[in-house]
């Protein structure tokens, strides 16, 4: 886990590689810092309170989406885990085989499927997000409440911005044009 003094390096090193190249050094902190704290929640959350439950974050993030929502269409569930729909099906086989999750068929349109918690899930999610929530506050507890506060509400309004304008602005950056597919990062043998 870096340090402070390690971040502040890497943010002085950025800006020593751009030289005269002009950058908006504290968007692009920001940015990297959301990252950063991603990663760092997720990996102590994921060795803390879920290995003992032996659950990725997204397996976690899938039961709790539908814990909140209840019973939902897995395009649905995918997209508020932030995860693709082949992800989810892989994370919800899983569940389902752990007895925390069940697959139910869309009563009117045969193409969907809903995802629903078992009344085992459901007892899992009362157990284990207390405990969760626990962590959420270890790792935020250099912050006062009001500070929680603003950086959720600074935080909601980056996901608004992307949501709301993102669309739009991929297009304008790939003029009018569509993403290239993604690449696993190898080369292609040739």
């Amino acid at each position: 886990m870096p340090s402070q003094r390690s971040i502040n390096e890497a943010e002085r090193l950025v800006g020593a590689k751009l030289g005269g190249t002009p950058v908006r050094a504290g968007r692009m902190a920001a940015v990297a810092n959301i990252y950063r704290a991603a990663s760092a929640v997720r990996q102590h959350l994921e060795n803390s309170v879920l290995r003992g439950s032996d659950l990725t974050w997204t397996a976690f993030v899938v039961l709790w989406v539908v814990w909140v929502w209840g019973e939902s269409e897995t395009r649905r569930v995918a997209e508020e885990a932030g995860i693709s729909k082949g992800t989810l099906t892989g994370v919800s086989r899983t569940l389902e085989s752990r007895g925390l999750l069940r697959r139910v068929d869309h009563p009117t349109d045969g193409r969907l499927v809903l995802l629903a918690l078992t009344p085992e899930g459901e007892e899992f999610m009362q157990r284990v997000f207390p405990a969760f929530n626990e962590e959420e506050s270890f790792v935020t507890a250099q912050l006062s409440d009001a500070e929680c506060e603003i950086l959720a509400d600074g935080l909601r309004r980056v996901v608004l911005q992307v949501e709301e304008h993102g669309e739009d602005r991929r297009r304008s950056l790939l003029n009018g044009g569509e993403p290239a597919p993604r690449r696993s990062g190898r080369r292609p043998r040739g």
